[in-house]
């Protein structure tokens, strides 16, 4: 069974990356392709025809129908064929599954699993990412790492003072103590720090203007097994939030991160980072877009490097864990008893299958 949970929605994309043409993505092992109809109907396929296993992704597009550019077998937005080459009667199986999918805050989610239980409602929500109210850039960057790893590296940032220095890291992120929140019924990671007294990184005071000693806050929220949250807070030291009204003292920066699991040991790592000031000023988007890739990739390296570690030790290595791996120790208990959940929910899937089949 796959170390991700089954039953989840997860990010395929950016709704800005379907249009017109055919995308090839593969999700939690499944090669996908995708498009968007005359309608706007984004629409996602198995990436493979049912003919010869020629990828789809790699075909044409016509009429909001893929046209195989191996042999021709044409398929409809539901997958069916619709026509094969040299005769008119099209077998019965000729078909290739669909996928249920959804576009929520400028992202494309794909439910990877049993498409009946599809629930559009457990989608996670970032609305900062299509608000007028914020300024976004975004990217994506693949690595060659197991998306577990990337978990860990997201809701332990201490590492920031250590690998991001000069960038997004001072010595107050390692030094201050965190405080790790668990929601187990609906599967989210809180996990908080808060400097009130920090040096100000480059992110920060070249994106804001803030060149003295800041207040900043870094709140987690990770709603497994996809969906990163990090409410950024930047004010000068001693500025704090008011009890009532607009937080109007200080800049928020909202962090977001999709952690799609591509294969056993490849990630893809969605990034973006939406503000709330200077929404119009291109330098400005031009900067954090630049810096927050830099550090995107810096993490990439690491993580790269440490899959090899990983995928190369003995069995049964103990790591060592602190304080600060509170938060990355409840996300790996919740993903463990999501995957164990949706192994279960597919075989009693295949079960039920199996008996509807064998009845009498």
């Amino acid at each position: 069974m796959p170390s991700w949970p089954l039953n989840q929605w997860y990010i395929a994309a950016y709704s800005e990356e379907i249009g017109d043409g055919l995308l090839g993505r593969t999700i939690c092992g499944e090669p996908l392709v995708f498009y968007r109809t005359g309608e706007g109907e984004a629409v996602a396929l198995a990436d493979r025809c049912v003919h010869r296993r020629y990828p789809l992704s790699r075909s044409h597009l016509k009429d909001d129908r893929i046209i195989c550019g191996y042999h021709g077998f044409t398929y409809d937005k539901t997958g069916s064929c619709v026509a094969a080459p040299g005769q008119k009667r099209i077998p019965r199986t000729a078909r290739v599954p669909a996928w249920t999918v959804r576009e929520r805050d400028s992202l494309v989610w794909v439910w990877i699993g049993d498409q009946e239980l599809a629930d559009e409602a457990l989608i996670p929500r970032a609305p900062w990412l299509d608000s007028p109210d914020y300024t976004v850039v975004r990217g994506m960057e693949p690595l060659k790492a197991r998306y577990g790893l990337l978990v860990d590296n997201l809701l332990d940032l201490s590492h920031e003072t250590y690998l991001h220095g000069g960038y997004i890291g001072t010595p107050e992120v390692a030094e201050t103590p965190i405080t790790t929140e668990v929601d187990e019924e609906a599967n989210v990671v809180y996990v908080s720090r808060h400097m009130d007294d920090a040096a100000c990184p480059p992110f920060y005071s070249e994106s804001t203007g803030i060149k003295g000693r800041i207040t900043r806050w870094q709140d987690i929220e990770y709603h497994a097994p996809c969906l990163y949250l990090l409410h950024s807070r930047i004010a000068p030291a001693g500025v704090l939030p008011p009890a009532e009204g607009p937080d109007d003292q200080a800049f928020h920066v909202e962090v977001t991160y999709g952690i799609t699991p591509s294969t056993e040991h490849e990630t893809l790592d969605f990034w973006m980072v939406a503000r709330d000031f200077a929404l119009d000023d291109e330098q400005v988007s031009e900067f954090l877009a630049t810096s927050n890739r830099t550090v995107v990739l810096q993490d990439v390296e690491a993580l790269d490097v440490l899959e090899e570690v990983v995928e190369g030790e003995k069995e049964n290595y103990q790591e060592l864990s602190i304080n600060i791996d509170t938060g990355g120790l409840a996300a790996r208990r919740i993903l463990a008893k999501l995957v164990a959940q949706g192994e279960a929910r597919t075989a009693a899937a295949t079960t039920a299958a199996s008996r509807a089949v064998t009845a009498p």
